[in-house]
């Protein structure tokens, strides 16, 4: 059975609150859990004591145990200093689409056409002036 340790959504709407649980992956997202372990409040300030409340003994018996946390608590899990999160690279993050591309290089060619033909007009008056 895997298990994971993952966050439940509770509160209204627009108004949430999440328990730190951990569950058997195949359990739908706010359906039965195993154990709750922690709450986070995303609305209370970041460096609000109670935003996020962990119960790190039995969060590591869980680890040890086998479960494997989401990212999102894997973050939480690194900065109780539990768990240390691997860093993720993803060189292409910024990088834009294909379309996009496509796009900005027909901007610049058309850019370079403009600018070619107005130097060209320019060189026909300097020429004429010139003689």
């Amino acid at each position: 059975m895997a298990i994971s340790i993952r966050l439940s959504r509770g509160g209204s709407k627009k108004r949430p609150y999440y328990r730190i649980v951990v569950a058997d992956a195949r359990s739908p997202r706010d359906g039965k859990y195993l154990e709750k372990i922690g709450t986070y409040n995303p609305l209370l300030a970041k460096d609000s004591i109670e935003r996020i409340v962990l119960d790190s003994d039995r969060a590591r018996h869980w680890l040890s145990v086998g479960a494997q946390p989401t990212d999102r608590v894997a973050r939480f899990l690194d900065a109780a200093g539990i768990r240390e999160r691997a860093q993720r690279s993803n060189p292409h993050k910024g990088e834009p689409g294909e379309k996009a591309k496509e796009r900005a290089e027909e901007r610049a060619e058309k850019a370079r056409a403009a600018a070619a033909a107005v130097a060209a007009p320019a060189d026909a008056t300097s020429e004429t002036a010139e003689a």
